[in-house]
């Protein structure tokens, strides 16, 4: 197989596995478990001496539709280094809000998406030809 077709796919599935992963971790975070239960299950007397609720409340939603949106975008291809930028942003203060609670806590779904967002942050943009954005460049 062509060289340049085997790293356009490569670099296609990963940013669409990617942007499936946080469209519906966005989707399920404000439709299905929403704010109080995000929080409820993450509070802790720290989070409680530091943030209010209202703040704790604001800052899940944002999250939830910034990985909503952020994942929609990179499914389509369109907007990939803004969406990629904002999701990576958005992990660091993941990583924060999660060390304040428990610093020791579980990596095992944060990591990979963390890998995702990184590898596809590091890829020349040139190389993701089946996006929207490749396509608009063309017109």
């Amino acid at each position: 197989m062509n060289q340049d077709l085997t790293l356009n796919l490569a670099v296609f599935a990963l940013r669409t596995v990617t942007g499936i992963l946080f469209l519906f971790q966005g989707y399920d975070k404000t439709f299905h478990v929403k704010a109080d239960g995000i929080i409820s299950s993450f509070e802790t007397e720290v989070t409680k001496k530091f943030f209010s609720r209202g703040f704790l409340k604001a800052t899940t939603y944002l999250s939830s539709y910034i990985e909503m949106i952020a994942g929609l975008m990179l499914l389509a291809g369109f907007g990939r280094e803004i969406a990629l930028s904002i999701l990576a942003v958005e992990m660091i203060f993941v990583t924060v809000a999660f060390s304040l609670i428990k610093p020791m806590w579980d990596m095992q779904f944060f990591f990979p998406r963390f890998v995702f967002i990184i590898t596809l942050l590091i890829l020349p943009e040139e190389w993701d030809r089946f996006s929207l954005d490749h396509l608009l460049k063309l017109f």
